[in-house]
């Protein structure tokens, strides 16, 4: 019995020996369960990040230390035909204050306001409202030249202001000022893009492409000075050279200034072009506007009335008709044409200006201008032959190559006239022209019949490769013979006491046409008292060098002579020969006469 209870000891004791686990041992166990996992799971996020997306968050850190700048691209020069600029960009300067640097904003408002074009209250308070937001940024004035800088620098350093800066900028300047300044145009203040004249129509080449610049900068926004840097440079915009010459178009303004102040005009325009090549020498308006001063903009001044404002040209469109004539052989300049007072054709009475005798021949009804001749003659011609001459000689249609906004009258085929149609036609009514396109239609008969497209741009030079240059279009209207005949002819109108008489030059020959016509006010839809009158001619006369037109809107008085100065022959001849006399001269043409 006692040996038993021995070995039952001895089991339970050994029993007791084989327990492993204690009373807490499983909490211990998740606890380092837990550990393992945390370290696994932290050695795996060790391994994806220095691992497999080890390059991604790389490129992620990079580019989030990146700083990128546009690099403005220098825009293009403008110049005229002897390479002197009409618009070029320099530095200019922005004007700017932070206002939480300020120590009074009223202070600086006071001393800012006469640069920032609003009054002192309205700028304290834009400057305090600035503060209260935490503004750090505050135009005061923009693109200003560095004389104008200069002014504002040393009134900012005399009242000691604190907080005011000065930010460079590119600034469009226009050396020439005034001249020429509807054809050059503008452009705009906030991005540089242009808004009229060839800024407009060049714009894309004037621009150029802008480059980049690629920086490190570390959190605080400074350069790194060992971190990545990249320049990609910006391309310069192209250059323009124009065909305007400086001299010419100065004069030809101030002739014109002149004419509308003698005359009372409300307006006006003068064209001088080169009939041999097309180039554009001069392109005058009135009113006249300063590129320089912005503060005297207005859309109407810089509206580019040689090409933009539409006009009937009256007795000048005569030239076409009679040109025609002769071309097809209808008539000879001694072939008799029947001038009665009135020729009645429906409910239309024509009748000319003025007495003329019952009949003439061609050459006196271009030098009378007798609108009941060129109606004759136009009836022989035929209204088929009318129209494809008028065609021909560009009318129905723009006629330049590159001048912004230019704009055209209609020109209706045959099968929409009725039995008027053609005789307004061929005394310039019924028919809307520039005086850009009536200067090319009479470039054809300076130029031996050869029409060819007028144009402002001689070559755009980009900045690498060859330049670009202009190739106008040309088309043979007339014989040699026939623009030989009619030069003749319309010299007779200057040189022997023609209608244009006040356009003869005492050391140049010269032919050209007057033309006067009612203006027609669209909304009481008729013909008003007030006129359009003008002068187109040309001159040498046996080879000529350049064609003038001259077109003045409302001219009204009497001149010193007592004539009507609403006649193109009174107001707008005496321009032609202002004109073309110092068009000569600058060109270098020789007097032909003896």
């Amino acid at each position: 019995m006692k040996g038993s209870r021995s070995r039952r000891r001895e089991r339970k004791h050994s029993g007791e020996k084989r327990r492993i686990w204690k009373r807490g041992d499983g909490r211990l166990f998740i606890v380092g369960l837990a550990f393992v996992v945390a370290w696994a799971g932290m050695g795996f996020r060790l391994f994806d990040l220095q691992g497999a997306q080890a390059v991604e968050l790389a490129t992620r850190g990079f580019d989030q230390r990146i700083r990128e700048a546009a690099i403005p691209a220098p825009r293009g020069t403008i110049y005229d035909r002897d390479g002197v600029e009409f618009a070029l960009t320099v530095d200019g300067w922005n004007v700017v204050v932070d206002p939480q640097l300020l120590d009074d904003p009223t202070d600086a408002a006071s001393v800012l306001a006469q640069f920032s074009g609003r009054n002192v209250s309205t700028l304290t308070d834009e400057l305090i409202e600035a503060q209260s937001t935490g503004s750090r940024y505050e135009e005061i004035a923009v693109r200003i030249r560095n004389d104008e800088k200069a002014i504002i620098v040393g009134v900012v350093d005399e009242a000691d202001l604190t907080g005011v800066f000065y930010r460079a900028v590119p600034l469009r300047i226009y050396p020439a000022g005034s001249v020429a300044a509807q054809v050059i145009g503008l452009t705009r203040y906030d991005d540089g893009a242009g808004i009229e004249g060839l800024e407009k129509t060049f714009d894309s080449e004037l621009d150029g492409d802008p480059g980049r610049l690629i920086v490190e900068r570390d959190p605080y926004g400074r350069v790194i000075p060992q971190g990545e840097t990249l320049v990609d440079p910006a391309i310069p915009g192209s250059d323009i050279v124009t065909t305007i010459d400086r001299e010419i178009q100065y004069a030809a303004e101030q002739a014109l200034a002149g004419a509308v102040e003698r005359t009372n005009a409300i307006g006006g325009s003068v064209v001088v072009m080169n009939p041999e090549t097309g180039e554009i020498l001069a392109m005058a308006n009135w009113p006249a506007v300063d590129l320089n001063d912005r503060s005297s903009y207005d859309a109407e001044a810089m509206r580019n009335r040689a090409a933009t404002d539409i006009f009937e040209p009256g007795s000048t469109l005569k030239t076409v008709t009679i040109s025609a004539a002769l071309e097809e052989g209808v008539v000879t300049p001694d072939t008799p044409i029947d001038t009665p007072r009135t020729v009645t054709i429906g409910e239309f009475d024509y009748t000319d200006h003025g007495y003329n005798p019952p009949w003439m021949p061609v050459k006196d009804v271009v030098k009378k201008s007798s609108n009941v001749g060129t109606i004759e003659i136009e009836r022989r011609l035929g209204r088929e032959l009318h129209y494809q001459y008028l065609t021909e000689f560009g009318l129905g249609m723009t006629a330049a190559v590159d001048v912004e906004g230019e704009r055209y009258g209609p020109l209706v085929p045959t099968s929409q006239w009725n039995n008027t149609t053609g005789s307004s036609l061929a005394i310039g009514y019924a028919i809307g022209t520039t005086a850009i396109q009536m200067a090319a239609v009479y470039s054809t008969i300076a130029n031996d019949g050869v029409w060819t497209e007028p144009f402002l741009v001689k070559e755009i030079r980009p900045p690498t490769g060859a330049p670009i240059v202009t190739r106008p279009r040309t088309r043979t209207v007339l014989s040699p013979e026939t623009a030989q005949t009619m030069r003749w002819m319309l010299g007779r109108v200057v040189e022997d006491n023609g209608t244009g008489r006040r356009a003869y030059m005492d050391a140049y020959t010269a032919g050209g046409k007057t033309g006067t016509t009612n203006k027609f006010d669209t909304e009481l839809g008729q013909y008003v008292e007030a006129t359009n009158a003008s002068f187109i001619g040309m001159a040498p006369l046996d080879d000529p060098k350049v064609v003038v037109a001259i077109v003045m809107d409302s001219p009204s008085g009497l001149g010193s002579d007592g004539v009507e100065l609403n006649l193109g022959g009174a107001s707008a001849a005496p321009v032609f020969r202002e004109v073309a006399e110092a068009a000569l001269h600058q060109l270098g043409v020789p007097p032909d006469r003896n």
